[in-house]
């Protein structure tokens, strides 16, 4: 059974069938100052509506009698009455702007706090353009769903049972008439709310599967040039963007089809009030000011009803958004603290394995009960083809992964009982392929300080040999070095990295094939680097170049997993073994 790689699994709620809407309350919650001030002035503006309906009554009877004084008074109470209307709607939108934004920024910080939880192989497995249209697009549409909820929903609600109540009151035969429809117009906006949940769904995973592509393609441009494979590329982009609009017109179709279906029902009710009204008036029942009065209230009910409408739709459209957040924020770690987990002491740097087993998948064992012990300050060197368990190795001592037997002690204490933060923060590992983030030199160097100490930066710098080239640069240290150090060459990245783990201090250094993808100018830097660093200090070196082992306290060479030759260079040789033969190999 796999227990590294842990597929995505829907939230509880959504497999119990409960909205995860339910979810968003704690959120909801926090904002709760400024949502009762936007409900006050949601009250205000919506008890306007009944007050217009009622005044427009006397407005029809002041027309048909000429008396103007009185339809003058009614004008200026009317924009009297807007006036505050207006106002009421301000603070109605700008407090729930405010409220919905912050519970979209707690939702975001939440998953991203998640997402940094996460164990390595997650990200092994995930589409980076999935997690960031969930992160921003998302994210976004549910804050959209809880503005409109108060900014149009919650209204709507109250126009319609205020003007539904004013219309019960001037003629309940006409009112009863008007609502036969009502019944249907619910169930046919149920059933399209649903569907377009399914179609919304359906869309956006669509765009995840673009966004994922795009990001792929602009990551590999390099690669793609150099193959002249534009047009495989533009084809593959070609496909998925059809992917997407086909998914995007379902969803857009069924909208078209439901405002025809809505309206017309909405026509044939009309059609029942202006019938029953002129048959009323004739039976003397009402009078033609109270049956233009109702026909003005009925006209306040058409914008609601079509809001709610819409809004529903976006409410299913946003559940999908709610479902796929949550789906994220339920992940489990796969490397996860132990209960009462301890804070790791300054370790000497003894690494120990003890019997230790490792599959990615059960029937393909990657490490094969392999035992190890590297004592402070030694230099073990790990050589080997290409899946032989070398980096499995060296990433079970950070703990990115744990063995599935056996157990990893660094200064004799098991690595899993104590707090990851503690651990990780002793081990400093240089890769072969260099990350920097979007900054300075001086930012990437102090990676993970909240401050910056440029005398300590510096000092690490001169150590990784690059302080002369940062010098040269004309903002120094302050250098911007773009999007994944595009404006550094690889030695210069590379040397970065070497200062980032020196001012880190660490006492177990791990170098995975540190100067593989170097020119020799720049590899002759970085290993002069590397040496300087590595004095005193318990370092796990990973290479295919042999000439970069040979001074090693002690070689091992892996195979399928196991340790096939340890001892050191010199020893090795003499065997006339494996590492004799990988040594002919590269110097004959």
């Amino acid at each position: 059974m796999n227990t590294q790689l842990n597929p995505p699994k829907p939230s509880e709620s959504f497999r119990k069938g409960r909205s995860n809407y339910w979810r968003l309350l704690p959120l909801i919650r926090r904002q709760k100052k400024y949502i009762f001030q936007a409900l006050l002035c949601t009250v205000v503006f919506s008890a306007i509506w009944p007050i217009l309906a009622y005044k427009s009554q006397i407005l029809f009877s002041a027309i048909g009698n000429g008396k103007v004084d009185q339809i003058l008074d009614l004008i200026v109470f009317a924009a009297s009455i807007f006036v505050v209307q207006k106002a009421a709607q301000f603070g109605m939108d700008s407090l729930m702007a405010r409220a919905s934004l912050a519970v979209a920024f707690d939702l975001r910080r939440s998953a991203f706090g998640k997402l940094q939880a996460l164990s390595l192989s997650y990200f092994e497995t995930a589409q980076t353009g999935d997690l960031s249209y969930r992160m921003t697009e998302d994210i976004d549409r549910i804050g959209e769903v809880v503005y409109k909820l108060s900014h149009q929903f919650l209204p709507c609600i109250l126009q319609l049972i205020g003007v539904l109540g004013y219309m019960i009151y001037r003629s309940w035969q006409m009112t009863l008439a008007t609502l036969i429809v009502a019944p249907i117009l619910a169930v046919l906006i149920g059933w399209f709310g649903e569907k377009m949940r399914t179609f919304s769904s359906r869309s956006q995973q669509q765009v995840s599967d673009l966004s994922s592509l795009l990001v792929e393609t602009f990551g590999g441009i390099r690669l793609i040039k150099a193959f002249a494979a534009e047009q495989y590329s533009i084809d593959r982009f070609s496909e998925e963007a059809e992917r997407n609009r086909k998914a995007k017109f379902e969803t857009e179709q069924l909208r078209a089809i439901e405002y025809p279906v809505v309206g017309f029902l909405q026509v044939l009710a009309f059609c029942a009030l202006f019938f029953l009204g002129v048959w009323l008036i004739s039976n003397k029942t009402l009078k033609p000011e109270e049956f233009g009065s109702y026909c003005i209230a009925v006209t306040m009910l058409i914008d609601p009803i079509n809001l709610l409408a819409s809004n529903y739709n976006e409410f299913k459209q946003g559940e999908a958004s709610v479902d796929r957040i949550y789906e994220l924020i339920d992940m489990q770690p796969s490397i996860a603290e132990l209960p009462g987990a301890i804070e790791l002491p300054a370790i000497q740097g003894k690494v120990e394995l003890q019997n230790v087993s490792f599959f990615y998948k059960s029937d393909r064992p990657v490490l094969q009960d392999l035992s190890l012990l590297a004592k402070p300050g030694q230099v073990i060197a790990l050589v080997g083809a290409s899946g032989a368990g070398k980096s499995t190795l060296v990433n079970l001592i950070p703990r990115f992964y744990d063995p599935q037997k056996g157990k990893l002690l660094i200064d004799d204490v098991d690595v899993r009982s104590v707090t990851l933060r503690s651990l990780r923060r002793q081990i400093g590992i240089v890769p072969q392929e260099t990350t920097l983030f979007s900054g300075t030199i001086a930012q990437n160097i102090a990676f993970g300080q909240t401050e910056i100490d440029f005398a300590a930066v510096e000092a690490a710098a001169k150590v990784a040999n690059a302080h002369q080239f940062i010098s040269q640069f004309t903002q120094g240290y302050h250098t911007w070095v773009g999007e994944r150090g595009v404006n550094l060459s690889g030695g210069q990245r590379q040397r970065i990295a070497i200062a980032r783990a020196v001012l880190l201090n660490p006492r177990i250094l791990i170098l995975d094939e540190a100067t593989s993808a170097l020119d020799s100018e720049s590899e002759a830097l970085v290993q002069e680097a590397l040496e300087r660093i590595m004095q005193g200090r318990t370092v796990f070196v990973i290479a295919h170049r042999l000439a970069t082992v040979r001074k090693s306290d002690r070689i091992l060479v892996m195979e399928k997993g196991e340790i096939l030759e340890s001892g050191t260079h010199d020893e090795l040789l003499s065997h006339k073994g494996r590492y004799a033969g990988f040594y002919a190999q590269q110097f004959s």
